[in-house]
Parts: structure tokens; C-alpha cells; sequence
């Protein structure tokens, strides 16, 4: 055998060998970039309560504005058991970050908190479903090559970590479809007289008055303002108040199917004054986000998201008057 040949066989065996041993598996990358991300981990051992998880969000410096058990509502409403062993929707942010975006970003209101759903089928896997960066991006309007804007997503994936620290990504491809409407809902009013707090006070109690009759629930309040006080915010804004708002008839046929929807419930609703400005400037991230970026297409999820959108605009034209 020549020399030339020894040296090929040689070669084709080991091209042989090298085949038949596993190669490493590549991770499955998602077809298009997501705008909520999923968060699992092993609950077992039952060790990751409603307390833990604040816990481990409060230690990266977020800030819990409310944490709700919708079982509890689902059971006494509905009255047919329930979907999920754990279903809360937990609103969180992080006050120093959202305050150096709001000088430029007053945007920044719409995710000011910032949604999420804690939820787990039977109690052994925990999942907590927020937005990525492209989500808080998409919402806000603000870039995602904004270092503040990938500050608060981090802050969130470190809150993650930090609440369930054997936890991990779930892979998600959702299609991610061209929205059928604004993904943003924006409205002016003019709130203004000697006493503009208590102007504002009184358009927010008719507001509110509205709401709860058709079953919107304030979930949440937050008075952004006074947290922009010692920041560079401070002075900008005559008011900026943020509204969590939820319903019951939405979330619960749409979380059967989506739990994870809740990355956008409630919704936050925005309401500023600029000092200097006449208007009154009031915004919410619309349903087509929830539809969009989770591909719901089915109606029994479509429907009451559809009718929640138009209701709560109706609302807010009616009372603002604009």
C-alpha cells in the first residue's frame, strides 16, 4: 500500500470516528426577536412563595406596587375552580431608573410599573413572565440602544435570578405579527385652575368613578412625581401620576390559554403635566401589544380584549372631554 494511500484511509477513518461521537447540541435560537420572556424554575420543594420572590426583587432594588392572587377573584367570579395552582399578577420597578429617563422619556410612565405574571400549572414549576428589552422598547418608544432603557431590562433579569436563582429562560418564538392597531393609546385634557392638585384629584375621582361601574379595578396607584423629587426629573412635571388598571372579564378568559399574558397586565395608565404646558397628557399600551407579541388568535381571548380596548377609550374621551 502506498504511502499516499495509508494516508487517506487514515484520514477518511478518523472523518468516521469524529461522526459517530454526539455532537455538542446547538441551542434552538427563536426565529425573531421576542418581546416577553418566560422565567422557570423548580418549585418542588415548595420554597418559592409569594415572600421569596419579593424578596429576591426588593434585594436588586425594585420597588413592589402591588401582588395580586387572582385566584381568589377568579373563584368568586367565575365560580368554576382553578386554571393554575399559583396566578398572581405582580407590578414592580425600579424609581432611580424610571426617574433619569422621565426628563427626556415621558413615555417611560407606560411601564412605570412594569407588569408581570407569577403563575405555576400544579405547584411544581414556578414561571414568571415579564417583558425583554425589545418589549419595554416597543411600548415606550424609547431605543433599545438606550443605556437607562437596557438598565431597567436588566434590573428585571437580575430579579429574576435573584427571586429564583435555579431558574432559567424558557425558549419562546412567538410570531410576533404586525399589530392591527396603535400599540399605544394616547389622550390630552386640560386639568388646570388656582388649585391644580386638587383640579387633578377631581378629573381622577370622575375617572375613577367611571371605570369601576363597567369592572375596571385599580389595581395600583403610583405617584411618580413625588419620587422624581432630588433627580433630575424634579421640576419638570407639574404631575405624573400612574394608574394600574385591570378586568377581571379580560384577563381571566385570555390567561386559560395565555397565562403569560400577564407581562402586560394590568396595564399602566399615565397621566402628566409638563410645568409650562396647557395640556394634560394621558396614554396606556394598547391590546394589540398582548395580541401581537403573544399571537393570540383566538376569540375567545380576541373578544374581550376588543371590547376592553374600546371601553376604556370611550371612558377617557368622555371624562377629558377632548
Amino acid at each position: 500500500m502506498s504511502k499516499f494511500y495509508s494516508m487517506l484511509v487514515a484520514a477518511l477513518v478518523a472523518v468516521f470516528m469524529v461522526g459517530c461521537y454526539a455532537q455538542p447540541e446547538v441551542a434552538k435560537q427563536p426565529s425573531k426577536p421576542q418581546d416577553i420572556q418566560i422565567f422557570s424554575a423548580d418549585n418542588s420543594d415548595g420554597k418559592i412563595t409569594k415572600e421569596s420572590i419579593e424578596e429576591g426583587f426588593k434585594s436588586v432594588g425594585m420597588t413592589i406596587v402591588g401582588n395580586n392572587n387572582m385566584n381568589a377573584p377568579f373563584t368568586q367570579r367565575f365560580n368554576d375552580g382553578k386554571d393554575y395552582e399559583t396566578y398572581r399578577l405582580m407590578f414592580t420597578h425600579n424609581t432611580d431608573l424610571v426617574a433619569k429617563l422621565a426628563k427626556d422619556y415621558p413615555s417611560i410612565g407606560l411601564i412605570s410599573p412594569l407588569s408581570t405574571s407569577v403563575y405555576s400549572k400544579d405547584g411544581s414549576v414556578m414561571k414568571i413572565s415579564t417583558l425583554t428589552l425589545q418589549g419595554m422598547s416597543k411600548i415606550t418608544g424609547i431605543s433599545q440602544d438606550n443605556e437607562i432603557l437596557q438598565a431597567i431590562a436588566k434590573n428585571m433579569n437580575d430579579a429574576l435570578k435573584a427571586a429564583m436563582p435555579n431558574g432559567k429562560f424558557d425558549f419562546v418564538d412567538y410570531k410576533i405579527e404586525a399589530p392591527k392597531g396603535d400599540l399605544v393609546t394616547t389622550f390630552t385634557a386640560t386639568i388646570e385652575g388656582d388649585d391644580l392638585e386638587e383640579e387633578k384629584e377631581g378629573f381622577q375621582e370622575e375617572l375613577e368613578a367611571e371605570l369601576e361601574p363597567v369592572g375596571f379595578i385599580v389595581a395600583g396607584f403610583v405617584n411618580l412625581n413625588n419620587k422624581f423629587e432630588g433627580t433630575e426629573a424634579e421640576g419638570v412635571y407639574d404631575f405624573y401620576d400612574t394608574y394600574s388598571l385591570c378586568k377581571l372579564d379580560v384577563i381571566y378568559p385570555v390567561h386559560e390559554l395565555h397565562p403569560e399574558v400577564g407581562a402586560f397586565a394590568p396595564c399602566t395608565l399615565y397621566m402628566y403635566k409638563k410645568a409650562g404646558e396647557e395640556k394634560t397628557h394621558m396614554g396606556f399600551p394598547s391590546v394589540h401589544n398582548w395580541i401581537s407579541s403573544v399571537d393570540i388568535t383566538d376569540d375567545h381571548s380576541i373578544k374581550p380584549l376588543i371590547q376592553a380596548q374600546g371601553m376604556l377609550e370611550d371612558i377617557i374621551h368622555g371624562v377629558s372631554g377632548e
